[in-house]
């Protein structure tokens, strides 16, 4: 069973992918899920990094991710620490950074450091379907 007829497991049909989306913000959750959703996406949402990571492995197998958007400045975990976790325990999903905060060097470094895109609130929606798209095909192009 591929990675997209896992994730379409949570809908009941075919699905483009499973993308976690963590921020603070449940409003921009919420546009955020429905935007993916609209292009075939399966979403998982999470308030902040604790969060997240509890959604990932609750059960006893964790979920099989296939992109992570994350905010940066999120109480109790922050999106740097989470960045870290999730490069350090899932190394073939890309992240794309979604923060309020516009910052070119804080963009720069992260770029560096793999993350795959580093986009600023609100951003159009097309913008967001793009950068998933671009993140997920450059992820198969890498073979994961």
């Amino acid at each position: 069973m591929s990675e997209s007829q896992t994730a379409g497991m949570f809908s009941g049909r075919e699905s483009e992918g499973l993308v976690l989306v963590v921020d603070d913000e449940s409003d921009v959750r919420k546009v955020v899920r429905m935007t993916l959703e609209k292009s075939g996406y399966d979403v998982v949402e999470a308030e902040d990094g604790e969060k997240a990571i509890e959604e990932i492995k609750k059960g006893e197998n964790s979920i099989l991710l296939n992109l992570i958007i994350t905010d940066i400045r999120m109480p109790n975990m922050n999106g740097i620490d989470v960045i870290n976790y999730y490069k350090k325990e899932w190394p073939s999903v890309p992240i794309i950074v979604l923060t309020g905060f516009p910052d070119v060097e804080m963009s720069t470094t992260m770029l560096q450091h793999g993350v795959s895109d580093y986009l600023v609130k609100p951003v159009e929606s097309e913008k967001l379907r793009a950068s998933v798209a671009k993140a997920l095909e450059q992820r198969e192009v890498r073979g994961f």
